[in-house]
């Protein structure tokens, strides 16, 4: 059962990030933007059962829950919190199922792939960090030709900031490593 440790504000006025004592996952991300997506995930469909939760992602020691805005913090917190008491903490996952849960991309040709590696290393060292800290993430859906199509995950996926001037940093940081690459929100 995670306990939580604390709760944050997020820069997204209708997302809180909850920072727990144990880990829910072990390196493994989880998000979902409906009900329908939380199928099978026991501590996702709880929380959606909860009026006004729009968006529910996951990793490691925290959780990020949006609202449709519709809804008083105060209340909504104390009906997300038992769910997430009653979570079980992550048992030990293997390398492989790490692994297999972020492979993303498929299909590249080698020099895709390099190109693609190359990029991951720039968003995990200096993007994915802050958006994190944040209560958010983001994940590469594909890279064709010159387009590198990305999805904003937990309080990123709703905040206006994300798909302004987050996105414009994102292209700016990667024009470092290729001039005409262009970043698309998914």
């Amino acid at each position: 059962m995670p306990k939580i440790a604390d709760i944050e504000n997020t820069p997204n006025p209708n997302a809180k990030k909850f920072v727990l004592r144990e880990p829910l996952t072990w390196g493994v991300a989880r998000s979902y933007e409906n009900a329908g997506q939380a199928q099978g995930d026991a501590l996702a469909s709880a929380l959606f059962a909860i009026p006004h939760v729009s968006n529910v992602f996951y990793v490691d020691r925290w959780l990020t829950v949006t609202q449709d805005g519709q809804a008083d913090w105060d209340g909504l917190l104390r009906e997300i919190a038992p769910p997430l008491r009653a979570a079980p903490a992550a048992a030990e996952q293997s390398a492989a199922a790490v692994f297999e849960a972020r492979a993303s991309v498929a299909d590249l040709s080698p020099q895709d792939q390099q190109r693609l590696d190359d990029i991951e290393l720039v968003l995990d060292q200096q993007i994915r960090p802050y958006l994190q800290s944040d209560g958010g993430d983001l994940h590469v859906l594909s890279l064709s030709g010159n387009q590198l199509v990305v999805h904003y995950q937990g309080a990123c996926g709703t905040c206006p900031s994300s798909i302004s001037g987050t996105l414009q940093g994102i292209q700016n940081l990667l024009h470092t490593l290729e001039p005409d690459l262009e970043v698309i929100a998914a």
